[in-house]
Formats: structure tokens, C-alpha cells, sequence
């Protein structure tokens, strides 16, 4: 059966999901993660069910995205799934503008129902498994996720606040081969026996340098408002996966060269990439 959540508009603020419904340093991992202890043999089990926080700009997209090529399960990005919501046309693509436009962050009912129908045409392609980058993002949405699927880990990546606003700022897309690059040169200087970062621009190949554009909610003053407004919801969210022993914080220690190594450590799947590379 395909799986779906809907929000129905009622009183209650039921859900329902297919035929049943519901009310509504470099890391540090949770002493009761899955990851602690032997190496995961991920080819001897159902694909991972994992979910990737943090803030807006971190870089849950790059490495969530970089994981799903590696372990071979679907990257489903719900800021992937409004931006398409947007370029179409219709109601839902002007209210999803103005809420961005505005930095707000999109409701429940609107990325409940946007997931819900990726997740039923992924089924329907066959898909198993996922890394979800975007959501939950309220408890709401975390409580309405665990009445309906289990969680196997949440991986919580985190940058220093001036090193998201620049990230945010200094990012650029190809409006004709639709990649991303950035921009921006981050140095910053360690300070009360916090490690500095550093991180080099991607730039883009010498083709797509005339064609670069900018998203239009990438400004200072929106990219700090959507900043605070994680914040305030963060927290809770946060506690609810660490009492649950699923949650893994990761401290970015600069750029895709140093980070990626030092995530895969902290999974238990730096030996798993040297395999894959291996057969390869």
C-alpha cells in the first residue's frame, strides 16, 4: 500500500497515513546511537531511515544528498519539494512565494501533503528506504513521522551563525544546467578554544559564470529571520530525538574535504566508501 500523510482539517488535526490515522572535535553521538560499537554492515539489512537537521545553509543537501549515492537510497529534500511546488503554477505556488519571500517557514499541512505525495510516487517506482533532509521540522511533524515510520538515526549538523549567514548569502545557481555553487570565502578564527573554519568557494566552471542567480530569499535580513525562527523550534525538536537515543550531533570542522571524512567516521561508514570504491 502506498504511503501517505495528509493532513485533514478538523478540530482534531487528524493525519492519516495510508489506512490508519493519528492526532496530532568534530561529533558527538548519542550513548544509545545505533553507530556505537561494530561497523555497520549496511548490505545485511533494510535500507537506513535516516534524517538530517540544522539550520538553513549547513549543508544538510550536500552531505545528505552525497550519503544517498553511497548507501543507494532516495534523498528526499522538502526545500527541493516547495521549490518545485513553486515553479508550478496554480494557488499553492503564489502562497508558498509570499512565505518565502517573507522567510517564514512553509506550514505543516502544505510540506505534509508535498511529502506525502513523494513518498507515494517513490513507493510506486519501488523505492526502499530514505534520508529525509528538511523535515521534521516542528514536533508536530516529528510526532506525525514516528506514528508512521521508525527512525534509525538523526544526524544534527551544526555551523557557527555568521558562517550560515555568509553560506546563505554567497550561494549562486546555474539558471541553465540548474547547479549550485558558492561563492563565499569563509575563514573564521577560532576564538575562546573554539577550532577556526575554513571554507573555499565552489565556483562554478567558466560556462555557467554569466549565468549564475541568486535565490530571491538569500538576502541578509531574510536569511537571518529564517536563522532565528529555527532556533526558536530547533530545541524541543532536539531534545525529543536525543531522549529517544537517535540523535547524533556533528560540529562541521570546514569544507566538503574536511567534513565528509569525519562524518563518515563518526557513521561507522568510512570502510563501507573504501568497499564501494573498491567494486567500483
Amino acid at each position: 500500500m502506498a504511503r501517505v500523510l495528509r493532513v485533514a482539517r478538523s478540530s482534531s488535526s487528524l493525519f492519516s497515513f495510508g489506512s490508519r490515522s493519528y492526532s496530532a572535535e568534530a561529533s558527538h553521538v548519542s550513548s544509545a546511537s545505533p553507530f556505537l560499537g561494530a561497523r555497520r554492515d549496511v548490505t545485511k539489512e533494510r535500507n537506513v531511515q535516516w534524517v538530517f537537521l540544522g539550520c538553513p545553509g549547513v549543508g544538510k543537501g550536500t552531505y545528505a544528498s552525497r550519503l544517498s549515492s553511497l548507501l543507494g537510497v532516495p534523498h528526499i529534500a522538502t526545500g527541493d519539494l516547495v521549490r518545485d511546488a513553486l515553479a508550478s503554477s496554480g494557488p499553492l505556488s503564489q502562497q508558498l512565494s509570499e512565505i518565502v519571500n517573507q522567510g517564514k517557514l512553509v506550514s505543516d499541512e502544505i510540506i505534509v501533503n508535498l511529502l506525502s505525495k513523494r513518498l507515494e510516487a517513490g513507493e510506486a517506482k519501488g523505492e526502499s528506504g530514505f534520508i529525509l533532509d528538511g523535515f521534521p521540522r516542528t514536533m508536530r511533524q516529528a510526532e506525525i513521522l514516528g506514528d508512521v515510520t521508525d527512525i534509525d538515526l538523526v544526524v544534527n549538523l551544526k555551523l557557527p551563525e555568521e558562517v550560515l549567514v555568509d553560506k546563505c548569502l554567497g550561494r549562486r545557481t546555474c539558471n541553465q544546467c540548474g547547479k549550485g555553487f558558492n561563492i563565499a570565502h569563509i575563514n573564521l578564527k577560532g576564538e575562546n578554544g573554539k577550532p577556526g573554519i575554513s571554507m573555499d568557494p565552489l565556483l562554478p566552471p567558466p560556462q555557467c559564470m554569466s549565468k549564475l542567480v541568486t535565490r530571491a530569499d538569500d538576502t541578509e535580513e531574510v536569511v537571518k529571520a529564517r536563522l532565528r525562527i529555527y532556533n526558536e523550534t530547533s530545541q524541543p525538536l532536539e531534545e525529543y530525538y536525543r531522549s529517544k537515543g537517535k540523535l547524533m550531533e556533528f560540529d562541521l570542522p570546514g569544507g566538503i574535504p574536511e567534513s565528509w571524512p569525519r562524518l563518515l567516521e563518526a557513521l561507522r561508514l568510512d570502510d563501507y566508501e573504501e568497499k564501494q570504491s573498491a567494486a567500483a
